[in-house]
């Protein structure tokens, strides 16, 4: 049995929370080592001042995390890495953007493309695709055509590096991807690295499949590669999910520099990395992407849905060499698989150059709405870049994350605070609140809603009353 007395005076939340938590930690540290016996609930509580209900609690969650088992009259035990349970599923609640909100609210709380006439060119494209394949499009796909894969490839490639269309996946859309990678090459209570800021409806998504989200330090360029590489050699991440490319949501870009030493430490621990590229498709220039430089450990993955349209569920995955058929099968067992309309039409705006024509239609109105944000921002610490459809808004004091959120929805404004990107239970505030401005199809209600945003900055909340 262990002497093992944690202090609960540190750490957030309730006592039996704070408990586990530095149970957790104990075992990731290797202070507490598989097989050790837990002391007895009674004489940890009387141990450590709390009820024996406190502690009940605590073990029960980390129970539920698969950190321990526990049998009637033998005691709670550690468990080996290899022989943890999954966790539980967390709680689902409604994902970013989809919460029900005041009718008529601006939408600034989600991202799409904007009106680029997508939708004509759709209509046309899609009346050929019946005319053509009037049995395919209201049958079971047999098999994916190699225009799609070579489609997929067009869309992907990136500066100098083009994947080669026999390790392209059609998928349907980014999400679907990444979800799939990460249910094909990791097991229940592997670990997948965040960023502490992210999108993390994907680490919500993991948490889901058994897998256990985990943070690794960051600045303005994205994972600390020092602190990557302490996580890599204490925890043994299976994946490292990023976006070096106007990362969602601060807008980070990555160095060649800093990517390189992040694609070296994934070598050197058998990491793999999903280079999420939703945004960095927009993107014009820059560094090349991490997969041209470790194209045996990274997945990259792209969707149309940002450049094009958002209802074009259909995404593309480069894998490494030999995974390819792992991922399409993987794909559609998770999702049933593609429906032949959509994914060639898909393929279809990508072969026809429609894809491109669009993007650059939804860059310029992009750049347009984001000339509007600096005007009225102006002399905020703000960052936004020509071609995202969002920007990342550093509040100033005595702001609150949480709180201008509220002030916002007051005034009919939906948009995003830091907690809807953290990956996991995390001490840090970035004070900050991430502004989509391309689902408002109107470009002056745009620009009526920053203004109104601004004022509430410049009010401050002494003026915001959040009493009904």
């Amino acid at each position: 049995m262990t002497s093992w007395l944690p202090d609960l005076s540190t750490g957030q939340g309730p006592l039996y929370v704070r408990l586990a938590d530095q149970l957790e930690r104990a075992i990731d540290a290797g202070q507490l080592a598989a097989g050790t016996r837990l002391p007895p609930q009674r004489n940890l509580a009387f141990d450590i001042g709390v009820t024996i209900g406190t502690v009940s609690r605590a073990y029960s969650l980390a129970r539920e995390r698969g950190l321990v088992s526990g049998e009637v009259g033998r005691g709670t035990y550690v468990q080996a890495a290899h022989a943890r349970q999954a966790p539980l599923p967390p709680t689902i609640t409604y994902a970013t953007g989809d919460r029900p909100g005041p009718e008529g609210a601006l939408r600034f709380d989600t991202t799409a493309a904007p009106e680029n006439g997508a939708a004509a060119v759709m209509a046309r494209l899609t009346g050929e695709i019946c005319r053509e394949y009037p049995n395919a499009v209201s049958n079971y796909i047999r098999e994916v055509p190699q225009r799609w894969a070579e489609a997929g490839a067009r869309w992907l490639t990136r500066h100098d590096w083009e994947p080669s269309p026999e390790d392209v996946v059609p998928t349907f859309g980014a999400h679907a991807a990444i979800m799939t990678i990460v249910a094909a090459v990791t097991s229940p209570g592997d670990r997948i690295a965040f960023e502490p800021l992210t999108y993390a409806s994907i680490a919500r998504s993991v948490a889901l499949l058994g897998r256990r989200p985990v943070q690794v330090a960051a600045d303005r360029e994205g994972p600390i590669a020092e602190d990557f590489e302490r996580l890599c050699a204490q925890q043994h991440p299976k994946i490292l999910f990023v976006m070096p490319a106007l990362q969602n949501p601060t807008l980070a870009v990555m160095g060649e520099t800093r990517r390189r030493e992040i694609a070296d430490i994934a070598y050197r621990h058998q990491t793999y990395i999903i280079e999420d590229a939703v945004y960095g498709v927009l993107s014009r220039g820059g560094p090349p992407p991490i997969v041209s430089i470790a194209p045996e450990r990274v997945f990259y993955v792209s969707s149309l849905s940002k450049a094009v349209a958002a209802g074009l569920r259909g995404g593309f995955v480069a894998c490494p060499p030999h995974f390819a058929n792992r991922i399409n099968i993987a794909h559609k067992m998770l999702t049933g698989g593609k429906p032949f309309l959509m994914a060639e039409l898909v393929a279809r705006l990508i072969a026809s150059g429609a894809a491109f024509e669009l993007m650059a239609k939804t860059q310029a109105e992009i750049a347009r709405r984001v000339g509007l944000a600096r005007e009225i921002f102006s002399g905020l610490d703000v960052y936004l870049d020509d071609v995202s459809p969002f920007l990342w808004l550093n509040l100033p004091e005595p702001w609150l994350s949480g709180t201008f959120k509220n002030a916002a929805l007051g005034e009919n404004i939906r948009i995003d605070e830091e907690d809807e990107y953290k990956p996991v239970r995390s001490d840090t505030s970035f004070h900050g609140v991430r502004v989509g401005f391309t689902t408002v199809q109107d470009s002056d209600r745009t620009a009526e809603g920053f203004r109104t945003l601004r004022r509430l900055l410049d009010q401050g909340p002494a003026a915001y009353d959040s009493y009904n």
